[in-house]
């Protein structure tokens, strides 16, 4: 083998290299870059926690008084279903931010199933978050675009 096609041979290789190293950096994306493709679960979760730190305040403060039929856990499941379930709404009316909502959706509903299961009962809740996963699940087979 010459000089001239051992040069081109390690030019090659080279090449190639920085061809790997792009695609993997482009594969491995930061946290901060996740986020800024999707600021809405950003949002979202700040919210959440902020729900709930101004529940377990005001649970401190006694000003959850007027409300004996809930506990102070039960009204952040709610206030996070309540969050989630507005996420869903601003997805499917925002083209912006549009992804599969189907396990989202759930997720909202399960949190205020959380939440309402101390009040109505959690045998009469844990069936309807059944029937309603049995539902979304079938509702998505049949929406399926072939």
């Amino acid at each position: 083998m010459s000089d001239q096609e051992r040069r081109e041979l390690g030019e090659k290789e080279e090449k190639e290299e920085e061809k790997h190293e792009k695609e993997g950096e482009k594969e491995e994306k930061s946290w901060d870059e996740k986020w800024r493709r999707d600021p809405l679960s950003a949002v979202v979760w700040a919210a959440i926690l902020i729900w709930a730190g101004l529940v377990l305040l005001a649970g401190n403060l006694d000003l959850l008084a007027f409300l004996p039929e809930l506990e102070t856990w039960s009204l952040i499941f709610a206030g996070a279903g309540v969050i989630v379930l507005m996420e869903v709404v601003i997805r499917l009316l925002v083209p912006e931010y549009r992804q599969p909502v189907i396990g989202t959706l759930i997720f909202g509903f399960v949190l205020l199933g959380i939440a309402v299961g101390d009040l109505i009962g959690w045998g009469l809740i844990g069936a309807l978050i059944v029937i309603a996963i049995g539902l979304s699940i079938l509702v998505r087979g049949f929406g399926q675009r072939r």
